[in-house]
């Protein structure tokens, strides 16, 4: 490997996305006061935007909560009018939790100053380079969800990331 390879990814790995990380929990933050509502209730909503209504079983796993603290996320999320329980259409004793109109509107209208700055910075990039940022990130979702899954079940006494060596 070069030296001009290893630096990129030193820089990338080491300084670009941790700090950009950092600024998507900031903003998420933001956006959560906002509304009137936590962090994780902010991950809730762009599940149920991304994946539509489900349950609310796997709405706690998909945001890392146990059943009981779901919830109350779900409480908050229904006195806010962002979301609704709704009986399951193909079994009507489940109950799904779908997002209202009202929560979607808000939720789209508090990132859409990032949004638009998003499309403006890609606006240079040509199909290609659109294609690589593409891939890039969703192998980087697909390797975050495997790390957290990973540290979700290793014994606390094996948090050593995957190919290193003590």
């Amino acid at each position: 490997m070069t030296a001009d390879r290893e630096a990129q990814l030193s820089e990338i790995t080491k300084d670009v996305v941790p700090s950009w990380a950092i600024l998507v929990v900031q903003l998420n933050s933001l956006v959560a006061e906002r509304l009137g509502v936590t962090d994780t209730d902010v991950q809730c909503l762009h599940v149920l935007g991304r994946h539509g209504p489900t349950t609310p079983g796997i709405l706690a796993k998909h945001v890392n909560l146990t059943t009981g603290s779901a919830s109350r996320m779900i409480d908050r999320l229904v006195a806010a009018d962002c979301v609704r329980r709704v009986a399951d259409p193909h079994d009507r004793r489940r109950v799904l939790i779908e997002p209202t109109q009202n929560g979607l509107d808000r939720v789209s209208a508090a990132y859409s100053g990032l949004i638009a700055r998003t499309r403006e910075d890609l606006g240079d990039f040509d199909d290609a380079e659109l294609s690589t940022i593409v891939r890039f990130m969703r192998t980087a979702e697909h390797s975050t969800a495997a790390e957290i899954h990973r540290l979700q079940t290793a014994p606390d006494d094996a948090e050593r990331p995957t190919g290193t060596h003590a």
